[in-house]
């Protein structure tokens, strides 16, 4: 299946908090979106491996991707080296992504930068000839996304540009709420964390205001590109309430 969209978290609940919107958009302009987790999450101190399986298929069905896979790499340990640049690589070329989203450059987390340039320096080797991966024993043709985007995570960094996500950002929250074992929730047993406090989600949601704010819609999430964005005419810079 080829998608138009393929956006990659290191780990599961990243692409929902951080670029759900923007796939339920172009989900409902009729494209192909789907979601690589990297990690199976295995070193969060709330929830178990098969917790987050769950969390994360319930939010796929609320984000209608087509697809949703695992890479299994080792949560904290994995490396931006030829090995797992190889396995993003076959991914890529899998699913012949137009534009692949991933996690923010640099952030609290340290998986998060080094996820980042991973994804970045994969999808740029996905375009190269000489660089030979399979499929199921099938030769797999180079492919290179024409965009490597990069969303905004705990900490602010100015974006390259901003999506409107207003008309679904009710169904974003549900989706980040699928995660029942890592966000507040006093039914569920575990440490605090970060991210469990009752106040992240609305660090999320003001986040995502603020974002909206600079382009006078409700809410719009953020993004940074490997690359200078262009734009055909002018009149796309047009937009009503501005």
């Amino acid at each position: 299946m080829k998608l138009d969209v393929l956006a990659f978290g290191v780990h599961p609940d990243d692409v929902e908090l951080s670029c759900s919107g923007v796939l339920l958009v172009e989900k409902s302009n009729g494209k192909k979106t789907g979601i690589i987790d990297l990690t199976e999450g295995e070193l969060g101190s709330r929830g178990t491996v098969e917790t987050r399986y769950k969390e994360a298929e319930d939010a796929a069905k609320i984000l209608g991707v087509d697809i949703r896979e695992n890479l299994k790499l080792a949560d904290g340990f994995f490396k931006n080296d030829e090995d797992h640049q190889r396995k993003v690589i076959r991914v890529i070329r899998k699913y012949k992504p137009e534009i692949v989203i991933c996690n923010a450059p640099e952030d609290r987390h340290p998986d998060h930068g080094r996820s980042s340039k991973l994804v970045s320096d994969a999808s740029f080797l996905s375009g190269l000839i000489k660089i030979e991966t399979s499929e199921n024993g099938i030769s797999q043709e180079p492919w290179r996304p024409k965009y490597v985007l990069h969303y905004i995570q705990d900490r602010y960094l100015q974006p390259d540009f901003v999506v409107d996500i207003s008309a679904f950002f009710e169904r974003k929250l549900d989706a980040i709420k699928s995660y029942k074992t890592q966000f507040h929730n006093p039914g569920i047993d575990g440490p605090e964390t970060y991210i469990s406090t009752p106040g992240f989600l609305d660090s999320v949601i003001y986040r995502y205001k603020m974002f909206g704010k600079m382009i006078g819609v409700n809410y719009a999430e953020g993004f940074i590109s490997d690359k200078t964005i262009g734009i055909k005419n002018l009149d796309s810079l047009i937009k009503e309430n501005t």
